[in-house]
């Protein structure tokens, strides 16, 4: 089963997705996709969660 979440709050993806689609700013292109290797059950406030919204921060 896939689902697609968008959301611009960069914890909540990480928290959230097991890979992520970066978009460019312009529109309909990828500018990067970011595997998120982390298991479930996820906490939001972990160490793991913020250097995985560290790392989308760069690729953004």
């Amino acid at each position: 089963m896939t689902v697609v979440f968008v959301t611009h709050d960069i914890e909540e993806a990480a928290f959230l997705a097991d890979e992520l689609v970066v978009l460019h700013s312009r529109l309909g292109r990828m500018k990067d996709i970011v595997p998120l290797t982390l298991s479930h059950p996820r906490d939001p406030v972990s160490p793991e969660v913020s250097a995985a919204a560290r790392e989308l921060r760069r690729a953004i």
